[in-house]
Order: structure tokens, then C-alpha cells, then sequence
């Protein structure tokens, strides 16, 4: 197993020498690229460390115990630190998704059921801009479009992280198990009748694209058009045609983006989206051709799929992907969505641990 690891122990010893480098220094894009990498390597390395150290201390309570029979349990001792590091190191050398370190972007849409529909969505987008206010994230509105009665039809968030994240506290790394239909159990304000309804909103997460080098578009590759802002009663209706249309013609990718009153910043923000829709199809394509190796590393969540139920009357969020069950959707609601996503990682953590033919890590 330190074999294994001797190869990542090297690269980030390389990669704390490139940080010193005034090269690297000047130059943003990869200096955000190097640092990610050298924290991503960072437990690794601490484990390896961990490891080496019990296996000395272990060596050290054995001769101990040659000479000395009252250090039996001392030898005991250390065989259950060195089985606890070893299955640390062991989880850690799983291959992961490459871009756990990434920011996102969260898009939310309504779907069957109209207007209460909408409202759900607003809900959902509620839920993640106070999720990403408890997990310190920064949230930028890219776009919306707002129903009748205050719901969305449709709004684009890009989620931030500040600084650098810790492994697996990246806005992707928890957020990405977001995406696919949810679905909601309620009695909506437009019912008279008091009946319960079920409508769904759908989530699409992208993690976000680099600006330079990742994602080459060719200007020639793009039709734009501008138009007028629109919104519900006259609201958020621009006078000027600020409003931006982007369609990559070769994919046939549409995005719109009427948040802004500036055009420019309206189609810049479109671009960012348009950045992260195309590296998602470039992902998916070369995960439809790769080995199921290659498919544990990334992503298991289907976006097609309904992942959720969230039930009013009985105040019970359930995840159907994972089992999870609690009745705290209140809560839930109001940002706490922690132990929900959590059980779709350790879920996810299992199979990849399976699938790479080793038991699932104790906590």
C-alpha cells in the first residue's frame, strides 16, 4: 500500500516546490490548478506519514515484548493503530472524482405542476443559498426567471468556495448529488379543496468550467441575440435589450441570461454557463466510452432520475437513491442539508471502495 502511495507522496512534494516557483506565482489559472492538487494530496500524505510511524512504533512494542512479556498489550496496541491508519490510507488511495475541488453551477427548474411547481423550485433554491450561507460558500445569481404567484421557473446560482476547500468540502464534492428530479407532497395555496398534491422541480449541478484553456469556444461557433427582460406583473422588465441568448451551434446548446442590467455582463455570464455545459458533454462522452473503473472515479448520479421526496404533511424528507429517511424537512429546508448529502457520499464512497475490490472504511 505505501508503494502505491510513494507516486502521490512525490507529486506533492513536487507540486510544494511549484508553489515557491515565481512562474507559477504569475500566473493565476495554474497557481489555483497547483494549489488544489497539493491540498487534494495533502491526507494522502498524512496518512502515509501515519502509517509509517505506527509501523516504527509497532516494531518498537514487538522487541519490547521479546524481552518483556508485559508489553504484550502495548503490541496489541499498536497492531489496532496501524489497522486503523492502513484502512485510512486504503480509502484514500480509491480513486475519486477528479473534480471534487471544483466550484459549481446549480440551475433549478420547475417541472409538472405549474405554479405550485414553481413555487417548489423556489423552495429548492432557498434551501441551497442557505446551505452554501452555513458552509461558508459565496452565491452568485446568474439568472432568473420568476413565475406569477413569486416562484421560479427557472434560476442559475454559481456556488463558490472561499479559499481553498479542504478535500471533499469543494462546493461540487457535496453539491453534485443534487442533481436529478425532486419531488414534493404538499397542499398547494392555489388548493381550495385542501388535497394534497405532488408536483417536481428538476436540478442540473455542472461543476464550473475554467475560463482559459479548459473549454476552447470559436466566436464563429455562436449566435447571440439580444432581446428585452422579462418578468411577472411588469417586474423586472428592462427598457433596453439587455437580455442575452447564446446557441452554440455545433451542439446546439442554448443558454439565456436576463439577471443583469447590462448586457455585457448578462452575456458573460452566459458564457460561464455555456463553458460548463460543454465540458459536462465532453465528461459524459468520454465516461460512455471508458471502463467501469474509469465510471466509479466520477459521477454516479443520473440527473434523469427522481432522488427525493419531500413530504409537508408528514414533515419527512426521503432520498431514494440512499434509504435516507428523516423527519426534520423543516429543517432541511432551512439549510441543514448536511446529513442528506452525506449519506449519498457515503453511498457513493461504498461503491467505488467495491468497486475497486475493498471494504468500506469505518468511520
Amino acid at each position: 500500500m505505501l508503494t502505491a502511495a510513494q507516486p502521490l507522496v512525490d507529486e506533492h512534494a513536487a507540486l510544494e516546490a511549484q508553489l515557491a516557483d515565481p512562474a507559477v506565482l504569475g500566473d493565476q489559472a495554474l497557481m489555483r490548478k497547483v494549489t488544489r492538487r497539493y491540498a487534494a494530496l495533502g491526507p494522502v500524505v498524512a496518512a502515509v506519514a501515519e502509517v509509517r510511524a505506527a509501523l516504527g512504533d509497532l516494531g518498537a512494542a514487538e522487541e519490547l515484548a521479546a524481552d518483556d512479556s508485559s508489553f504484550a498489550d502495548e503490541v496489541e496496541a499498536q497492531q489496532a493503530r496501524l489497522g486503523a491508519a492502513q484502512d485510512k490510507l486504503r480509502a484514500l488511495l480509491v480513486p475519486r472524482d477528479p473534480d471534487d475541488d471544483r466550484d459549481t453551477i446549480l440551475e433549478v427548474k420547475a417541472g409538472e405542476g405549474g405554479e405550485e411547481s414553481a413555487l417548489f423550485a423556489a423552495d429548492l433554491l432557498r434551501m441551497y443559498l442557505r446551505y452554501a450561507e452555513r458552509r461558508g460558500w459565496s452565491v452568485e445569481l446568474l439568472d432568473a426567471t420568476e413565475s406569477d404567484l413569486g416562484g421560479y421557473k427557472d434560476a442559475r446560482i454559481a456556488v463558490k468556495a472561499k479559499g481553498t476547500p479542504q478535500p471533499g468540502e469543494a462546493p461540487w464534492a457535496r453539491l453534485k448529488y443534487e442533481g436529478g428530479v425532486h419531488r414534493v407532497q404538499r397542499v398547494p395555496v392555489t388548493e381550495s379543496q385542501g388535497r394534497i398534491h405532488t408536483s417536481a422541480a428538476g436540478v442540473l449541478v455542472m461543476p464550473e468550467a475554467e475560463e482559459v484553456g479548459e473549454v476552447e469556444i470559436d466566436p464563429n461557433d455562436l449566435r447571440i441575440d439580444v432581446y428585452r427582460s422579462s418578468g411577472p406583473g411588469g417586474q423586472s422588465v428592462n427598457t433596453t435589450d439587455s437580455a442575452v441568448r447564446i446557441t452554440h451551434l455545433p451542439s446546439g446548446l442554448v443558454v439565456s441570461c436576463q439577471n443583469e442590467k447590462s448586457q455585457l455582463q448578462n452575456k458573460e455570464s452566459a458564457l460561464r454557463v455555456l463553458r460548463a455545459r460543454l465540458r459536462q458533454v465532453q465528461l459524459e462522452e468520454a465516461e460512455a466510452e471508458a471502463s467501469a473503473a474509469r465510471r466509479s472515479q466520477v459521477r454516479t448520479v443520473d440527473r434523469s432520475e427522481r432522488i427525493r421526496t419531500y413530504n409537508f404533511p408528514e414533515n419527512r424528507i426521503t432520498d431514494h437513491r440512499t434509504g435516507f429517511k428523516a423527519y426534520n424537512l423543516d429543517i432541511v429546508l432551512d439549510g441543514e442539508l448536511d446529513p442528506v448529502v452525506q449519506s449519498a457520499i457515503d453511498a457513493d464512497e461504498a461503491d467505488r471502495m467495491s468497486r475497486a475490490g475493498q471494504p468500506a472504511a469505518t468511520q
